[in-house]
């Protein structure tokens, strides 16, 4: 059941600053969960220094956390110190969604359009190359982007063409961000008011559905000498891995062949063969059930250990080759 109350959200934060404590190698999602419940409780200052704990620390996801930070700071009064943080989160111009997307709600629910319109631009312009597949977490860049735009009365353009086509729900985005929908809350028109509430259910279905899957469909990666570590200790498993490169190929049909059924959030978790190891023995299995492989990848996934699929515009490869994704895997298959 999710914390519905102050007090709920206090604390489920309580509970997973504990859990930080046991399992210290999972400490920065962790952390991030219950900065997020202590800001639904209303307990921001006491967030905020949980994001300032975090950022001492050299944390992986240093750019998602000045976002949040800037976005709990803007807030509770500390609108200076916010928009530093903002700035030099577009200077550094991350390769992630996420702190671009924070970055910018953040802008347009302080009524800053046009800054928000430029930093979802910049956002889209620099993580998607329309030529290639977009990511799930670039997908919301083009909603947020187009919600902007129309709110700026600003004409579709082919950024917006491309977030009308990716979105799924049965109204269109046209509708769910024409400012004018707030109008009709104030209507005494039954069908108006019909209307209004089949729009906001659709955006519910949405947001439902984001909830219900917080973290990527996440397919395991080995790289070379894991996976050949892998085998020399439990060769059983030589029927799931032929070879190494057959393995990446297949990490890659399978990522594609998902995404062709509409599946979206994917994602990529590199396996080690301790972890693994540690893994199977919490879940009293023999590391050699090839059944275990795909409970150990989702579990990897949760903790926060995914890389989104498909990579952002001109990242590397995520096989490990050092070469960029496009002349790599991400070569168009015939």
């Amino acid at each position: 059941m999710r914390p519905d109350t102050p007090a709920d959200h206090t604390a489920e934060a309580e509970r997973l600053l504990r859990t930080a404590e046991q399992y210290p190698e999972d400490r920065e999602p962790l952390l991030l969960q219950a900065a997020a419940h202590l800001e639904l409780s209303g307990d921001r200052a006491r967030a905020s220094g949980l994001y300032d704990s975090l950022l001492a620390d050299d944390p992986d996801n240093s750019h998602l956390i000045k976002a949040l930070q800037a976005a709990n700071l803007w807030e509770y009064g500390h609108e200076a110190e916010a928009r530093t943080l903002i700035d030099g989160i577009r200077t550094a111009a991350p390769d992630d969604a996420a702190p671009w997307e924070i970055v910018a709600e953040t802008l347009e629910a302080h009524d800053e359009l046009e800054a928000a319109h430029s930093t979802f631009t910049e956002a889209v312009t620099r993580l998607i190359a329309p030529d290639e597949e977009t990511s799930y977490s670039t997908q919301s860049l083009l909603t947020g982007r187009h919600r902007v735009r129309r709110l700026l009365a600003l004409p579709h353009d082919d950024w917006d063409t491309l977030a009308d086509r990716l979105h799924a729900a049965a109204v269109p985005l046209d509708e769910l961000h024409d400012p004018k929908r707030l109008w009709a809350l104030g209507s005494s028109d039954p069908a108006e008011l019909r209307a209004e509430i089949d729009r906001l259910r659709s955006e519910l279905g949405t947001y439902r559905a984001a909830l219900s899957r917080p973290f990527p469909v996440a397919v395991l990666h080995w790289p070379a000498p894991e996976l050949t570590e892998l085998l020399g200790t439990y060769p059983s498993l030589a029927s799931e891995y032929p070879t190494h490169d057959a393995h990446l190929t297949a990490i890659e049909s399978a990522l594609r062949d998902l995404a062709a059924t509409g599946t979206g959030n994917l994602g990529i978790v590199t396996g080690t063969v301790p972890s693994y190891e540690a893994f199977a023995a919490s879940e009293a299995t023999s590391p050699a059930d090839a059944s275990l492989l795909p409970q150990y990848a989702t579990t990897l996934a949760a903790r926060g250990k995914a890389t989104p699929w498909p990579p952002t515009k001109g990242a590397l490869c995520w096989c490990g080759s050092r070469a960029a994704y496009g002349g790599c895997h991400g070569v168009a298959r015939p």
